[in-house]
């Protein structure tokens, strides 16, 4: 199982951008599917996880609004959209899948078996 998270890059406050996952060696369709953030000396942090079929999204409070996680099985690929960045979202980037019911989506770091290499989102002030 390999998950390929990139779109990650430098941006101003108030700007947007769109971070993929890419798995393959899994029957996507099957996964729910996680993104997670780490900004130096803190913590890892749930961002936002969605159902193996897409229906059933979740987000932390800290990005309520701002960003969107979606999936297309079809292209087996998680997107996540991030708009009106703030500089306090800069932070290493990581998707995460597990196997899972239909309408299951996780929220700890824990639940999850697989992870992929981290993206690097940074804004600028």
């Amino acid at each position: 199982v390999q998950l390929q998270a990139s779109g990650g890059g430098l941006v101003q406050a108030g700007g947007s951008l769109r971070l993929s996952c890419a798995a393959s060696g899994l029957t996507f369709s099957t996964y729910a599917v996680g993104w997670f953030r780490q900004a130096p000396g803190k913590e890892r942090e749930f961002v936002a996880g969605i159902s193996r079929s897409g229906t059933s999204t979740s987000y932390a409070d800290a990005v309520k609004g701002r960003f969107t996680i979606s999936r297309d099985n079809a292209e087996n690929t998680v997107y996540l959209q991030m708009n009106s960045l703030k500089p306090e979202d800069t932070a290493a980037y990581y998707c995460a899948a597990r196997y899972s019911g239909s309408w299951v989506y996780y929220t700890r770091a824990g639940s999850y078996n697989y992870w992929g290499q981290g993206t690097q989102v940074t804004v600028s002030s």
